[in-house]
């Protein structure tokens, strides 16, 4: 039963700023890459940002560059992003997701966290 819990989100204006988290736990498998997905309401789901299993690789969207930040904390199995700056673009349910180390593919899923920003 591995799960991957998002939490932080919300309503704000724009300009405003969150932070949003994403705990694992049930894990069976060593955690290798994680990163944040977002999709709006009639749009395919898109990358955000990603961070290696050691923190000291990072990428991100163009759309969200000098604007978010991604990192992590491998004692407690968690993902974070700060968002500043928000857009009403950046509206859409964030998700974040997981790979084993060594893996390519993000096999697991959070089950996402509503972010709205109003102009």
């Amino acid at each position: 039963q591995v799960q991957l819990v998002e939490s932080g989100g919300g309503l704000v204006q724009a300009g405003d700023s969150l932070s949003l988290s994403c705990a694992a736990s049930g894990l069976a498998f060593r955690l290798g890459a994680m990163g944040w997905f977002r999709q709006a309401p009639g749009k395919e789901r898109e990358f955000v940002a990603a961070i290696s299993w050691s923190g000291g690789s990072t990428s991100y969207a163009d759309s969200v560059k000098g604007r978010f930040t991604i990192s992590r904390d491998n004692a407690k199995n968690t993902v974070y992003l700060r968002m500043n700056s928000l857009k009403p673009e950046d509206t859409a349910v964030y998700s974040c997701a997981a790979r084993r180390f060594a893996r390519s593919e993000f096999d697991y899923w959070g089950q996402g966290t509503q972010v709205t920003v109003s102009s």
